[in-house]
């Protein structure tokens, strides 16, 4: 699939590297655990947000954007690349923040929300969980139009159409990587939150006819909620390529067994596979999507649903920045967390 007729903004030099997890297959037991390292692409640590970021940051500067507005939740991983693009482009950074556990926004908080203090986010309106986000974004840009200003909205997560562009292409560099490593790998296990990332790089592997599996780890939602939402971001991105394909409803799986009780909040899992994945490979999690996404790939190989033998491959999204805000419950008792 062509991506080069969509404007793109460059944020990371090369393929992120894909590893192999040995240590942490031994402690595991199988299957054998390999890791796409997206953890390390561009904008102040990246993640996931950046590929998506770029093809919308190419969207905002062709428009004429001087503000981007975008949204997410105390800790957002996504507000922080955001800000971090709208300061390597010379743009000014709203966000409206959804406080979807109530009480949990602090002015002075440490992990990301030190980050937007840090990099000079212009303002941050704070808005009840349940919230229309869609909503208090267009208010923000209201707001900014009001000033003489020209606003960009940037989806919560980064995802749209546009955004899943950037998962297309990581498809494709994946692709790429395996073709030249010789490497056959049985499933890709991928966060599913805002669904971009996991919808994204179904429409990539469909419209490059990789077969290998995607498993989504819900991060907010069970898969009879999310499962929808990712086969049309999938569908959405494909229509957008101009893609003659229809989104099978079997390319889309998901298991929400992993979030819970909520959305940000830790779990004993967790705690667990953030603590395993540094203690064995040196590797840094996040609490609320990698931590929780990896205790999936570790719950569901201890329940038989990879095979020992199986190469299972886990898409690092990023997140380390919000570790230093949940320092105490990370390296307190696993069984001490409800």
């Amino acid at each position: 699939m062509d991506l080069s007729r969509f404007p793109r903004r460059r944020y990371s030099q090369g393929p992120t590297p894909l590893e192999f997890l040995p240590n942490f297959t031994r402690a595991l037991g199988g299957p054998r655990v390999w890791i796409k390292r997206d953890d390390m692409l561009g904008l102040n640590p990246g993640g996931n947000k950046t590929r998506k970021l770029e093809f919308l940051m190419g969207d905002a500067l062709a428009k004429g954007a001087d503000t981007l507005i975008t949204c997410g939740a105390p800790q957002s991983n996504h507000c922080r690349i955001t800000l971090s693009a709208a300061v390597k482009e010379g743009l000014k950074c709203r966000f409206v923040i959804e406080e979807r556990v109530p009480g949990s926004y602090k002015v002075d908080a440490t992990g990301n929300n030190f980050m937007y203090r840090l990099m000079g986010v212009e303002s941050i309106t704070v808005v009840p969980g349940g919230s229309n986000m869609a909503e208090a974004m267009q208010k923000a840009a209201d707001e900014v139009r009001a000033l003489g200003r020209t606003p960009y909205i940037v989806p919560g997560g980064g995802s749209n159409a546009i955004g899943g562009l950037g998962y297309v292409d990581c498809a494709q560099e994946l692709q790429q990587q395996l073709a030249e490593m010789g490497l056959g790998i049985d499933h890709v296990v991928v966060g599913s939150g805002s669904s971009g990332t996991h919808g994204g790089l179904v429409a990539g592997f469909l419209g490059n006819n990789i077969r290998i599996p995607i498993v989504g780890i819900g991060v907010s939602r069970d898969p009879s909620d999310q499962d929808p939402l990712v086969l049309k971001e999938a569908q959405a991105t494909l229509d957008l390529l101009g893609v003659d394909i229809k989104v099978p409803r079997e390319a889309v799986v998901s298991h929400g067994d992993w979030w819970r009780p909520k959305y940000s909040v830790p779990n004993p899992a967790m705690i667990e596979a953030v603590q395993m994945l540094a203690r064995t490979e040196a590797i840094l999690l996040d609490p609320v999507y990698t931590g929780k996404i990896m205790a999936g790939l570790i719950g569901l190989s201890r329940k038989g649903y990879f095979k020992p033998t199986d190469n299972v491959l886990f898409l690092h999204t990023g997140g380390a920045t919000a570790l230093h805000a949940y320092e105490s419950v990370l390296l307190g008792d696993p069984q001490a967390v409800a």
